[in-house]
């Protein structure tokens, strides 16, 4: 019996933000890319043999990739394993091409009895 592939959730806000915090920063990106180049997987000390920032430093970021879910860590013996998840970049890439997908035409009027005083004024342009 063939079973329905599972339909995934949209990230919440939350999540969203959480995962363009995480590459928002060119060190966090470098190390995605890193991941990505070097199969996926590599350890806590071979990512930070690659950069010239501090141990800290190094492990602030990893931490940051980590909230987001763009890094699963595991541990094996003494080593953290840290394995790129790339599903996350995916998801947040779709949610924001629903951002710029263009309205309806009716949508782009705004319904000016549901608008404040403020918008409105703020919606008509001024004389010039």
């Amino acid at each position: 019996m063939a079973t329905k592939p599972r339909k995934e959730r949209p990230l919440s806000s939350e999540q969203l933000t959480d995962v363009l915090g995480a590459l928002s920063h060119p060190s966090r990106r470098s190390i995605l890319a890193t991941l990505s180049a070097r199969g996926g997987v590599m350890t806590a000390g071979e990512i930070a043999d690659r950069y010239r920032q501090a141990w800290p430093t190094t492990t602030r970021h990893l931490g940051v990739l980590e909230k987001a879910g763009l890094v699963e860590v595991s541990k094996r013996g003494r080593h953290r394993l840290y394995a790129m998840r790339p599903d996350p970049i995916r998801r947040a890439s779709e949610r924001l091409a629903e951002l710029g997908a263009p309205l309806p035409e009716d949508a782009m009027r705004p319904d000016w009895a549901d608008l404040s005083y403020a918008s409105m004024r703020n919606a008509i342009p001024a004389p010039e």
